[in-house]
């Protein structure tokens, strides 16, 4: 990989999976992200606060390889985290928050999560 010349354009960097990418930027940092498909579905416990549902979320690498990921949580709390951390539109996430209150869930597929993200929710063990 040549760093020579780049200026202020990121420089992509494959890895072993063809749907996770790493930009490198020219400053040294880098900001990692990944490919998931999310499997969103209510869990049997009791709802834990006005209009909001517990739930699990199956993280899973959108290139099919191993690494599936049960992260439980609140429909709130991953409305804000899609809102916050992901481009997806806002008819979208209405959509998925009209699905989570049928007994059958929702789907996301291919959204980008940044590795920070992914680590925060347990994804990643640092």
């Amino acid at each position: 990989m040549r760093e020579a010349g780049l200026g202020s354009r990121p420089h992509l960097v494959r890895l072993r999976c063809p749907k996770r990418v790493i930009v490198r930027l020219a400053d040294g940092g880098q900001d990692a992200s990944m490919r998931v498909n999310l499997t969103i579905r209510r869990t049997d416990q009791c709802e834990s606060g006005l209009g909001t549902m517990p739930i699990s979320v199956t993280i899973r690498p959108a290139c099919r390889l191993p690494g599936d990921y049960d992260y439980p949580t609140n429909s709130a709390a991953l409305l804000r985290l899609l809102r916050r951390q992901t481009d997806l539109p806002d008819y979208v996430l209405r959509n998925i928050e009209a699905s989570l209150r049928t007994a059958s869930g929702a789907q996301l597929m291919g959204v980008e999560l940044n590795e920070n993200v992914l680590t925060e929710i347990g994804y990643f063990i640092d």
